[in-house]
């Protein structure tokens, strides 16, 4: 079985932050330029900060350098992957259509992750995966929300589509 522990961050990290960069600028004049351009930023910019923030503290617990690898490049390429899953998905489809694929699709992807990690730690996958949904729809959520005061602030006519 695979070890989810070497990218269950980076893959939680790149499907809440994705969701949150889709619902919070699919609304603006030139959205899905401003999207496209959020996710491939956050695909390298946040994921080496977050990667090597990983690489670091696997160096502070002493773990063996293979160990450190792993979780590095793991934590990496999962991120990678799945934010350019993001990115086609707003190449595709219509900003609204967008953001509720993007939205469905993260939570697929957080259920599986979820029930992955309860099956692991032998607890209850309902709770696992309610709790890790509550917390990816108050992301989304709130990034739409912030996304139209934004939109408003700035005198955008495009508020609360």
């Amino acid at each position: 079985m695979v070890n989810i522990n070497k990218f269950s961050m980076g893959a939680t990290a790149a499907i809440i932050t994705s969701m949150g960069l889709v619902a919070g600028l699919n609304q603006g004049d030139s959205a899905r330029t401003s999207v496209i351009t959020g996710l491939l930023i956050i695909a390298i910019a946040d994921n080496v900060s977050d990667s090597l923030g990983i690489h670091i503290y696997k160096e502070s617990e002493g773990a063996s350098r293979r160990d450190i690898n792993s979780f590095t490049y793991g934590n990496f390429i999962v991120r990678l992957f799945l934010a350019f899953t993001f990115v086609l998905i707003v190449l595709f489809f219509s900003s609204h259509t967008a953001f509720i694929v993007s939205s469905v699709w993260g939570l697929v992807l957080l259920t599986i992750l979820s029930y992955l990690i309860a099956k692991k730690r032998k607890t209850s996958s309902l709770r696992e995966i309610v709790w890790h949904l509550v917390v990816a729809l108050t992301v989304i959520a709130g990034s739409k929300l912030l996304g139209n005061l934004i939109l408003k602030a700035m005198g955008h006519s495009k508020f609360l589509n």
